[in-house]
Parts: structure tokens; sequence; C-alpha cells
């Protein structure tokens, strides 16, 4: 009777969800393979022809969409390095002996609950107002001038912005690490004479491999799917220097009202992140350390 209570419980919780799950996800998904391969424009009234996969082929040779996964992988890249970086050095320094450490860890943690379209707003300010009269004041008018307007610029300020909202969601899963490293292990290191630069890296660093997994995975994949940041801050300017994946398909369909040709590259898309994520995962997985 238990065992049946609490399949009971089980189903009571998780097949409502799974539902959800599959009417808001699964079923979508797999209209969208299916109108990859036609030619429509999104209008119920209108036929679909059947291309086959025309679609696919046709993207290959589009040019603005290779520079959108050029310019989204580039992007992705440095957002995965500048995030991992700034987020490990916050957790680092707010579970050093540092007497305002829950205060800073607030204040680090609070951009990333700011909305992307009012980050790209508030930093569209900041690239026009605050670093013009920077450049005014210090003379850097090299450095700092309005990074949106200049075409390898933009996407710098794209890096910029996204780092500033994901470090502090980055330091979490890195604080959470730390903390579970084993005190003993730690002091058996300083006895054994190691310094605090073996120490970080030679005993704090591959104990905090999983920490490393889970953040690689998250930068990853928000770096890829990154839409409200890039709307609001550049709009895919200068010149489309930042139209990144997601936009060139939301551009695709709603703008151009190529509804099949922008499934298939949603698509290519999928599988360009799943891809990648799980080989990300699976190497770092393997590079975890037993406690």
């Amino acid at each position: 009777m238990a065992n049946k209570s609490k399949l009971g419980w089980y189903l009571l919780f998780t097949v409502p969800l799974l539902i959800i799950f599959t009417i808001v996800v699964i079923i979508p998904f797999l209209i969208g393979i299916y109108y990859a391969f036609f030619d429509w424009d999104g209008i119920a009234a209108n036929p679909m022809e059947f291309v086959g996969l025309d679609n696919f082929v046709t993207l290959l040779q589009d040019d603005r969409f290779l520079q959108s996964a050029w310019l989204t992988v580039l992007f992705t890249l440095l957002s995965v390095i500048t995030v991992n970086v700034v987020g490990l050095a916050f957790a680092l320094l707010v579970t050093s002996k540092l007497r305002t450490a829950n205060l800073t860890r607030t204040m680090l943690f609070m951009p990333y609950l700011i909305g992307g379209l009012i980050l790209g707003y508030i930093w569209q300010f900041v690239f026009l107002d605050v670093f013009a009269f920077f450049g005014e004041v210090t003379g850097l008018d090299a450095v700092f001038f309005n990074w949106l307007l200049d075409e390898q610029f933009a996407l710098f300020a794209l890096v910029t912005v996204f780092t500033w909202q994901m470090a502090g969601y980055v330091m979490i899963v890195y604080i959470a690490g730390i903390q579970g490293i084993p005190g003993e292990v730690i002091e058996a290191s300083k006895i054994d004479g190691a310094s605090s630069w073996q120490r970080l890296t030679r005993v704090t660093f591959p104990l905090l491999m999983p920490a490393f997994t889970i953040s690689l995975f998250l930068t990853l994949s928000y770096g890829f799917k990154i839409y409200d940041v890039n709307l609001s801050l550049t709009g895919g300017g200068p010149a489309n220097a930042t139209e990144l994946f997601a936009m060139n398909i939301y551009n695709e369909i709603f703008g151009y009202g190529n509804y099949g040709y922008g499934q298939a590259k949603a698509i290519v898309f999928f599988i360009i992140i799943a891809a990648i994520t799980l080989t990300q995962v699976y190497i770092t997985k393997k590079r975890e350390v037993e406690m």
C-alpha cells in the first residue's frame, strides 16, 4: 500500500508537468521540423509548397546566415571565457575572509535579476552618455566612445553586457562548489607546504570540476540562445554586425515571412547547440574528481 501511495503522489506531481512540457515544447518542436520542409509564409490561408531539403541547402549558401553563425560562435566563445573568469573571481572573493561578503554577494547577483530587455536599454545609456563623458574627461576617446555605432566594438559591447548579467549567476554555482570542498583537504595542503596559488590550481580547481561543468553548460547554452539583450542593445546593428543566431531566425520568420526557411534555420540552430553543449558536458564530466 505504501508503494502504491508513493506512486500515486509521484504521478500527481509529474504527469501534469509532462503534459504541459509535451504541449509547450515537444509538439511545437515536431511541428517546426515538419514546416522546415515546406515553402510557406506562415499565413494559414496561403498554400504550403513541399520543397524537401531545399531550405537546408539554401541556408548553407546564405551569406547573412553564415555571418550570423560566425558572430554567434565568436560571441559565445568570448562570453564563456569572460563570464566564467569573472564569476569564479567573484566566488573566490566572497568566500574569502571578507567582512561584507553577504552584501557583496547580493550586489553581484542583482544584475541577473534584471530582465534582458531592460538591461539592454540601461547599457545603451552607459555606452552613449557615460562612455562619452569618460572619454572627454580622461582624453581616452579611442576607448571610451559609443561602441554600439562601431561594427567591430558592437559585438564586444554585447559580450560586456552579457558578462555583467551572467557573472553573478555563475558566481553562485562556483560558491556552492567551493563550499562543498572538504576543509580537511585544504588544511592538508597547507600542512604539506602548498602555496596559495598551488592550493588554488592543484586542489581547488580539480575539485571544482562539477561546478565548471554546470557553469560552462549554462554559459554556452545561454550564449548561443541570446536574443533579448541583442534586441534591446544593438537590434542587430550596425549593418548586421551583431545579428546573432536567434535574431536572424526571428527576422527570417517574422520580418521576411519565410516561415519554412526560418524553421529550417531553427532546426540547424538546435542541432549545433545540442552537439556543442553535450560534447562540453562529456569532456568536463570525464575530468571531475571524486571527493
